[in-house]
């Protein structure tokens, strides 16, 4: 179905392929003149809509039902039947915004559990034609202990993740939402990573099992930039510059910060604050451009604790106008 921006893509398109020589156009009869002139006016105009239009909304309430959602299966680490539920959630919702959904299954081998865990991440594709593409990313699973619960009785319970899993993918099911009725500026690849948080504290071989995974059979898919979300949803938000970020990924972690504050987003705080290994550290290592929003002064990270009421629909929305600003303006 043809929007606005579709057309005005076509337009864009067009002229793209309409080349002129200054001899063409000195030999050029006067109609085909005016009609050359009737264009570049029109291009003109398209250019200044586009420029100054505000991007689609991104709806914050409903972002929040889908990180509802997710909490009703209840822990969704690899293995559990939260897990497999969760799974197909998102290829139900995805799949209602592209048919270009894919997921990427892996088997992961515990040694030390002498396990063999089955993992997946889940790409959805948006006008895979372009070959200019933002990556959009965020981990789905959650942590099988809560081993930073106050509560010592409680450490080898499975945490809920409302915040840490369910925030993140729940900002990129709503941006998926909107996308697929609203052509945005690139490609956009939305990719829910699994296999992130089952790893020991101190141990990196257990974590980031899925953007490891993906770095390594990436082929040459490479995106102009990404964005890691991460812990998004807390109803205190702050988020800093990540050091991996402000170090390998520096322009890019810039230009994010400056369009927040553009915006008016003082959640965004412009100093670095914490070294993080999440899953943007494996892609940086792929070569892939991307950076790490995440709020990591989280008091219930890694607990029992970390549930629905200590999120909030604001964060989220704050988080997705962001990611459309930069979707439909550029960075």
């Amino acid at each position: 179905m043809l929007n606005s921006r579709s057309i005005r893509s076509e337009q864009v398109a067009s002229a793209r392929r309409f080349e002129i020589t200054l001899d063409a156009l000195v030999k050029m009869s006067p109609n085909k003149k005016k009609t050359l002139l009737f264009v570049l006016l029109s291009l003109a105009l398209v250019a200044l809509d586009c420029a100054s239009s505000p991007p689609p909304r991104f709806d914050g309430q409903r972002a929040f039902a889908d990180l509802l959602g997710q909490c009703r299966f209840g822990p969704r680490y690899p293995g559990s039947q939260g897990h497999r539920e969760a799974r197909e959630y998102f290829l139900d919702k995805l799949l209602k915004t592209t048919s270009f959904v894919k997921v990427q299954d892996f088997v992961h081998s515990d040694r030390e559990e002498g396990a063999e865990l089955k993992l997946s991440n889940i790409i959805a594709s948006y006008n895979p034609d372009k070959a200019r593409r933002v990556l959009l990313c965020a981990h789905w699973d959650t942590r099988p202990f809560a081993d930073h619960d106050p509560d010592t009785a409680r450490r080898e319970e499975p945490i809920l993740g409302a915040n840490d899993g369910a925030s993140g993918v729940a900002v990129l099911l709503e941006i998926a939402r909107v996308i697929s009725h609203n052509e945005p500026l690139l490609g956009v690849d939305i990719v829910l990573f699994d296999g992130e948080d089952g790893g020991d504290a101190g141990d990196l071989e257990g974590f980031c099992l899925g953007s490891k995974h993906f770095a390594r059979v990436k082929g040459d898919y490479q995106p102009e930039f990404g964005i890691l979300v991460d812990m998004i949803g807390d109803k205190d938000l702050a988020l800093y510059k990540e050091a991996y970020s402000a170090t390998y990924a520096k322009g890019l972690t810039d230009s994010v910060w400056a369009r927040a504050k553009e915006i008016g987003l003082v959640c965004f705080k412009d100093s670095v604050r914490h070294a993080v290994y999440d899953d943007h550290v494996p892609l940086l290592g792929a070569g892939i451009r991307v950076i790490d929003l995440i709020d990591f002064d989280y008091p219930y990270w890694h607990t029992t604790s970390d549930t629905p009421d200590k999120c909030s629909p604001e964060s989220l929305q704050k988080i997705g106008d962001l990611l459309l600003h930069i979707l439909y303006k550029g960075i």
